[in-house]
Order: structure tokens, then C-alpha cells, then sequence
């Protein structure tokens, strides 16, 4: 079976996948399309990012719809807006030559009305996100009393962002004789819950070793410390003039801080997140698509469903915690046979995080130098080089103009010529990296300081604060303290060591200010944080005083610290 047409695709999808590009079935289409053209059991298929899912369950769905039927014959879920609108297109595109199937992408954050009219227009192939999909059941216009075919994309992800009990109502307003199809990157616990209670003698499908990533992808790691993230990004960036990759980030909002300061800095950049429009993220998946931006930067669930090929570099400017996450994210390269490169741009105290993820996706980082300022130099003028090489020229549009350039010119020899080209084409970098520093790798630091209040390499600074033992703090709630204080999880942090009324802990010198600053709106478990000089550091009580019963409460408390004065911090 080498083609489409040998595992039973028929002629009218046949025509419309050719002009698509497809020729070959990938080894998820081989194995599924077969058996669900042929059998009307349930289908558990294993597949990472980017292995051809939608073809291999939305090629017989549609071939399979009764043309006489204007109801919804097959259901769809999928975890996010990007992915719902990317499988509705696709399979619209599927169904070109087959002008009665009729397929509607569901969602949040749009119009339901727009919806709802199309519902009762006639639609047979839904594809919804569960919240939506939901909602419109509930209002009674969706029905899926006829359904006959049920996928669940992404079903791992659907369930880790908490649809599980959406995903039960939909579920259970299906009839039980419908085929149900299951297509996850993993088997968790949750998905074998799903699985045991709405499918039966469902085959199942592994096309690649799971949590294998693809062989085609080189994995390169950057170690920096915290604060040279940003600054180590934008020279990876420079120094791949012809990037076009996405940047993953934690949170919305180091998503939309290293978008804004990329824009800022004249980088063909944006950002997709959650505090975006349904109208304004279609806008920038639009541009990404289209090559008009280079880097798009996103968080996880914001990317979802982002099927673009010839992406050359996924940047990890964040690690996930979770190693399958990495796994998903780097898929989004190295489609279609290509080559791509996953880079983790990652501090010391991830350390566990990599080998984590080496050892589950069967990978092996290669360090790589971040690079200096005369090796982006080199690569951007040589870049800009082959584009005048190789420019086309109109000889009828320049003409006119000629004439007078040459006179205007005529007073440059030829190396002079150059060389004002190049530095009116080139000053921005040759300006911005003229005394760049070499960001290096704290691995090459073979040394540990022994100057005080230095680790790797950073000068630290120590503080002490209000709250010790007694008040069941741990270092992990120090951590959590500083990281909310300074809205960071990056931030690096030296020794903690706790009493039983007090901590003394470290922290980046150059985050000083700012966590002085905002430990103020700080509270922990109801007690006003407070800074104190670390040379006040002991172990001693804080000041009680006994109520009427004699029974001993501490000053800090919830109930006392109403009566307290608003405490500056006493740090120097």
C-alpha cells in the first residue's frame, strides 16, 4: 500500500489531497484509514505532534458521511481554538469536490450566533472545543442523538487543562453504538479513565516510539544565567537571520514582555496569548503563516493546533516542567522529512529538567556557546552580501533613475562605494554588538568564586525575613516568595537557611531594588513579610503577648496585624 488511493481513499478526496501535496500516506495514515474504512470498532492511536492526525481520522469520516443526511453525523473535540480552527480547514479543504459535506469549526471567544445559524442551516461535521461544544448542547441546538463518529484530539491535552467533566456531558449525549476515535501523545491515567468508559475493543495504534522525538531535529542548549536570557535570545536570533521559529514562555506575560521588547528593537516578531482576541490571534497566526513575521513568541495553549511547515528553530526561552511538553514543542519542526534544531536556552538549577527530558524523549542536547558579537557580525554581513549577489535587477524600472545616480556617485572609487553600502545597510549591529560582551556558559566556569556572596559567577546579595520554622516555612516557600515578589520563576537564588523565627536567604544583586520594593504587597499565610539586615540574623523569639486565657499569640498574626502600623522595610 504506497499511495492513497491503495488504502481506500476514493477519487473525490484523492483529487483534492493531490492538490494539496500529498502523495504519500505518513505511517499513522497507513495504519488508521484502513480500519476505520472498514471496521466500526474504536480506535486508540499514539502520535506525537505533526504525524498526519487529521488525514488519518478526518479522511474516513468524511468519506463516510451520508450525503442524504443534513444533520451532525461526527463530532470533533480538540483542546483549543488554534487546533479547532486548523482541523476545520483541513478538512474543509479534504472535502472540496464534495459540495454536501458541510463542516463548522465551534469556539469560544467569537460570535455563538454566527454559530448557531450555520447549526441549523445543516452541518454534519462538527469540530469544537469541549467549552463551546457544551454550551451549545445545552442551549439545545447542537444534537448528536444521530452522531455515528466521535474524535477526541489531543485527548491528553484536553484533560490536563481540566475538560474532563465537559468532556463526560458531550459524551454522554452520544449514542453508544458510535465509533469513537482517540488520538493522544500519551496514555495517562486520565485518558485510560476516558477510554475504559466510553470505548470498546478499541485497537490501538502506535506509529513511533512514544516519547521519542523525531530523528531529524538537532537539540542544542544554551547555558546563561537568568538575567542573560533575554540578551542570549536575541543574538541566537542574529545570528539565524533567516530564522523562522516560535519562542515558547511560561506565562502570558513574559510572552507578551519579550514580544513588546523584540518589536521595540526592529525584530519581524509577535506574540499570541491568552489576553488576545479571537480576531487579533486568527490576525497573527495569519502573518506567521504567511512568512510576513519570522518569530512568533507563545505560551503552550495559546500554540496549540499551530500546524505550519518549514519552521527552522523552537526556542525554549522557558523549559516546561513536563518533559512529553518539550517533546510537543519541538515537533513543530522538522515536518515533512525536513531538518530543524530545538534549542533550550536553560540555568544550572535545570539540570534536572534536561536529563529528564533527554531520557524521555531519547535525545541528547549539544551545548552550544552563545554566540559573540563578531560571529553575528560575520553571519548578518555575508547574509546581506548574498542578498545584493543574488537581487534581481529590473533594468526597465531603474533606468530612468540611473543617470543621475551615477553622477551623484561618481566621486567614490569602487571600495569606497562598498563600504558605504554595506555600514548604511549594516551600523545597526556593527553599533549594537562594537563592545559586546561573550556571554558565557556557565559551564565553562570551572571555579566557583570564593568571593562572599558570589555563586556561579553572579554577585548575590542577603537579606533576612520575619517568618522562620514556627511558621512552617520551607525553602520552597522562599523561593515562591521571591518569585512572586519579583513575577519571575528565573530569578536566581543562592543558599536559604532557616530558624525557627527567621530566614536568611540570597538572591541576583541586580534584583535588589525591586524586591524591596515589592515584598511590601507580599503576604505569607496572613503575616506582613518584613526585611530585615542579614547582621540581625539569630536565633530569638518574636514578641508575644498573652490574651485573657493566658494562651501565648504571636504580634504577626492574622487578627494582630490590624493593629499594626504599615512596616517599611528596615533593609539597607
Amino acid at each position: 500500500m504506497g499511495n492513497f488511493k491503495d488504502i481506500g481513499v476514493n477519487d473525490e478526496l484523492l483529487k483534492s489531497i493531490q492538490e494539496m501535496g500529498f502523495e504519500t500516506p505518513t505511517p499513522i495514515q497507513k495504519e488508521s484509514i484502513p480500519y476505520l474504512l472498514t471496521s466500526s470498532k474504536d480506535l486508540i492511536s499514539l502520535a506525537q505532534t505533526g504525524t498526519g492526525k487529521t488525514a488519518a481520522f478526518g479522511l474516513p469520516i468524511i468519506q463516510q458521511i451520508d450525503p442524504k443526511v443534513k444533520h451532525v453525523q461526527a463530532i470533533v473535540l480538540c483542546p483549543t481554538r488554534e487546533l479547532c480552527i486548523q482541523i476545520a480547514k483541513d478538512l474543509i479543504a479534504f472535502a472540496k469536490y464534495l459540495d454536501y459535506v458541510k463542516v463548522l469549526p465551534v469556539y469560544g471567544g467569537t460570535n455563538i450566533e454566527k454559530q448557531i445559524k450555520s447549526i441549523k442551516k445543516g452541518v454534519q461535521i462538527i469540530v469544537g472545543t469541549p467549552g463551546r461544544t457544551k454550551d451549545l448542547i445545552k442551549r439545545k441546538i447542537l444534537k448528536l442523538d444521530i452522531v455515528n463518529k466521535v474524535v477526541l484530539d489531543e485527548a491528553d491535552e484536553m484533560l490536563s487543562m481540566g475538560f474532563k467533566d465537559d468532556l463526560d456531558f458531550i459524551l454522554d449525549k452520544t449514542p453508544s453504538n458510535k465509533q469513537t476515535m482517540l488520538f493522544s501523545a500519551t496514555i495517562s491515567k486520565e485518558v485510560k479513565s476516558i477510554s475504559k468508559n466510553y470505548m470498546r475493543d478499541a485497537k490501538e495504534i502506535a506509529v513511533s516510539k512514544l516519547n521519542s522525538s523525531a530523528k531529524n531535529i538537532e537539540h542544542h542548549i544554551y547555558d546563561v544565567s537568568s538575567r542573560n536570557k533575554y540578551e542570549a535570545l536575541k543574538r541566537i536570533a542574529d545570528f539565524n537571520p533567516n530564522i523562522y521559529g516560535i519562542v515558547f514562555c511560561r506565562t502570558k506575560r513574559h510572552t507578551k514582555d519579550i514580544a513588546n521588547k523584540f518589536m521595540a528593537e526592529g525584530y519581524n516578531a509577535d506574540a499570541i496569548h491568552g489576553d488576545l482576541s479571537q480576531n487579533q490571534r486568527d490576525e497573527v497566526m495569519q502573518r506567521f503563516r504567511d512568512k510576513s513575521l519570522q518569530i512568533l513568541i507563545a505560551t503552550d495553549v495559546a500554540a496549540r493546533g499551530l500546524d505550519v511547515d518549514d519552521i527552522t528553530h523552537i526556542i525554549n526561552y522557558s523549559l516546561p516542567d513536563d518533559p512529553e511538553v518539550y517533546i510537543h514543542r519541538s515537533g513543530r519542526t522538522a515536518r515533512a522529512g525536513k531538518s530543524g534544531i530545538s534549542i533550550a536556552i536553560s540555568n544550572s538549577s535545570e539540570k534536572r529538567k534536561i536529563k529528564s527530558i533527554e531520557k524521555k524523549g531519547a535525545i541528547k542536547f549539544i551545548p552550544k556557546e552563545v554566540p559573540s558579537g563578531n560571529e553575528i557580525c560575520s553571519k548578518q554581513l555575508y547574509k546581506l552580501i548574498d542578498k545584493i549577489e543574488n537581487v534581481d535587477v529590473d533594468e526597465e524600472q531603474i533606468k530612468p533613475f540611473l543617470d543621475n545616480i551615477y553622477k551623484k556617485l561618481e566621486w567614490l572609487n569602487r571600495e569606497e562605494l562598498i563600504k558605504r553600502f554595506v555600514s548604511a545597510e549594516f551600523n545597526r549591529f556593527l553599533k549594537y554588538y562594537k563592545e559586546s560582551n561573550k556571554i558565557n556558559s556557565k559551564k565553562s566556569i570551572n571555579k566557583r568564586s570564593s568571593k562572599k556572596g558570589n555563586r556561579n559567577g553572579k554577585s548575590l546579595t542577603a537579606f533576612s525575613i520575619n517568618i522562620g520554622r514556627k511558621h512552617r516555612a520551607t525553602p520552597l516557600d522562599i523561593i515562591s516568595i521571591v518569585n512572586r515578589a519579583l513575577k519571575s520563576n528565573d530569578i536566581e537564588i543562592g543558599k536559604i537557611e532557616l530558624s525557627r523565627y527567621q530566614t536568611l536567604f540570597e538572591i541576583d544583586k541586580d534584583y535588589k531594588d525591586d524586591f524591596v520594593k515589592n515584598i511590601k504587597k507580599i503576604d505569607f499565610k496572613g503575616n506582613e513579610l518584613i526585611l530585615g539586615n542579614p547582621s540581625e540574623f539569630e536565633e530569638k523569639p518574636s514578641r508575644r503577648r498573652k490574651d485573657r486565657r493566658g494562651s501565648r499569640k504571636k504580634l504577626g498574626s492574622r487578627k494582630n496585624s490590624r493593629k499594626k502600623n504599615k512596616t517599611k522595610s528596615r533593609f539597607r
